[in-house]
């Protein structure tokens, strides 16, 4: 059986030896306590404490869900019944959610309780969680560094212990970049496992919604609530959703695949040679082989992703014009939003489609066929999730470019549509590093089972 932290709390809440209402009233103490500091949160649900009594109610009923008493932050760009749906910015702060999206509608039917919204990088822009109109987020595993973004104030708020779960949103390595640097676990699924409905997402064809958690545990419970088909939601598909039950079966002789592209595109080699090692020892433990395997063209990912994103982005944008929700966005806007509207403004225009929107879905394809070609090989592919460690926060970074890389890891499974997940692989100069592992498309089940592996490996 597994037995890890949210496992735990889960017996305690169920088993009445922990209520539900006072893991939520603990929970608020510690925001009340640290939360000015940090800033992971940019609105308490102050309905929290009544909530998490009427689920003490139906605990003693015999009638609660398996999220019972759960306490789940909210990325600000998901949509939650009355709470501030702000994207972290000035353009939508007095806009407040009007239904909850599938995935809050799923966790509410389950009897999580919604602790908060989370701070973010503005619009889902950016890779540090310095770009919120609100502030940034500190890190509360390295404080004082970047938390990474865009999801920083959901990874954050798990690693502070403002909750026990929090929902993210991934473009690019929006989950998995806040989980390496905040030393907590974050899980990208596939494209179409899990409904966007309610999400004000940056780009349609890349965004999905996924859990951070302290454990992998607590990560496959929150998949297995949110994942699923959704008449709501076109891309989604009815396929086996996958469970922590899965964790239960142990991964046989995996066949582990490790990028020899992903080796020079480090900048800090301390890093790759902790993943390298923590590859070795899960190989080893599982009786499976790690071999070098070529991803033809993933040195493209970035080139690729951008004026997609771009011109994904300026499009969705366009209903922001002050009319309907809050005010113009080009108006209200930091400036790695605008950038990014700007540029993909130009890149929509006729005469530069050739140049850049079409030779980009090009790359992405070749991205996407190199990835089938690699899993007929091996059963997953092992990563650093960033190249470089998390830079103190405040640090002028002028170039963009240098911001983007941050993402290089973790883009092309966005752009093939796989899944992938962070588990924490220790520390370098007191700061987190995250192993990132990437599954075919649809195969969170083995992913799950890789992680939770590998995780054993640190307890």
């Amino acid at each position: 059986m597994v037995t890890d932290s949210t496992a735990a709390k889960i017996l305690q809440i169920k088993g009445k030896r922990l209520s539900a209402t006072d893991n939520i009233r603990g929970f608020l103490k510690a925001i009340g306590q640290r939360n000015k500091k940090i800033n992971a949160l940019l609105h308490i649900n102050e309905n929290a404490a009544a909530e998490a009594e009427a689920v003490d109610r139906r605990i003693k009923a015999g009638k609660a869900g398996k999220l019972a008493g759960l306490a789940i932050a909210v990325k600000s760009n998901i949509s939650v019944t009355g709470m501030p749906i702000t994207c972290a910015s000035k353009a939508l702060e007095n806009y407040n959610g009007t239904f909850d999206a599938d995935v809050v509608a799923a966790i509410k039917k389950e009897d999580g309780v919604i602790i908060g919204m989370a701070n973010m990088d503005e619009f889902a822009c950016g890779s540090s969680g310095e770009n919120s109109a609100f502030g940034a987020t500190d890190n509360p595993a390295a404080s004082g560094r970047i938390p990474g973004g865009t999801s920083s104030g959901s990874a954050a708020a798990v690693a502070a212990g403002f909750c026990d779960l929090a929902l993210g949103s991934d473009t690019g390595g929006s989950i998995r970049n806040p989980a390496s640097h905040c030393g907590v676990v974050g899980v990208k699924p596939s494209y179409g496992r899990v409904s966007r409905y309610g999400l004000i997402d940056m780009a349609m064809s890349f965004d999905q919604i996924g859990p951070l958690s302290h454990d992998v545990y607590g990560a496959a419970l929150l998949m297995e609530t949110i994942a699923g088909r959704s008449d709501n939601d076109g891309t989604t598909l009815n396929n086996k959703v996958p469970g922590y039950s899965s964790l239960l079966s142990k991964t046989k002789k995996p066949k582990i695949g490790m990028v020899w592209e992903f080796e020079e595109m480090c900048t800090d080699r301390r890093i790759y040679k902790m993943i390298e090692e923590k590859a070795g020892e899960f190989a080893k433990d599982t009786n499976g082989k790690v071999s070098d395997i070529k991803l033809p063209n993933v040195d493209l990912a970035i080139q690729a992703y951008y004026p997609l994103v771009y011109v994904e982005f300026f499009s969705g944008t366009r209903k922001f014009d002050g009319r309907k929700y809050g005010r113009k966005i080009e108006e209200a806007c930091g400036e790695e939003v605008l950038r990014r509207i700007l540029g993909g403004r130009e890149i929509s225009k006729a005469e530069y489609q050739g140049t850049y929107y079409r030779k980009a879905l090009k790359a992405r394809k070749l991205i996407s066929e190199g990835f089938e070609k690699a899993f007929k090989d091996v059963d997953v592919i092992i990563s650093p999730t960033t190249p470089m460690l998390p830079h103190k926060l405040g640090t002028k970074i002028t170039d963009p470019r240098a911001m983007y890389a941050y993402d290089a890891y973790t883009i092309p499974a966005n752009l093939a549509g796989i899944c992938a997940g962070v588990i924490p692989a220790g520390k370098i100069s007191d700061a987190p590093v995250g192993l990132q592992v990437m599954a075919p498309a649809f195969k969170e089940e083995l992913l799950l089972q890789v992680m939770a592996e590998i995780e054993k490996q640190s307890l």
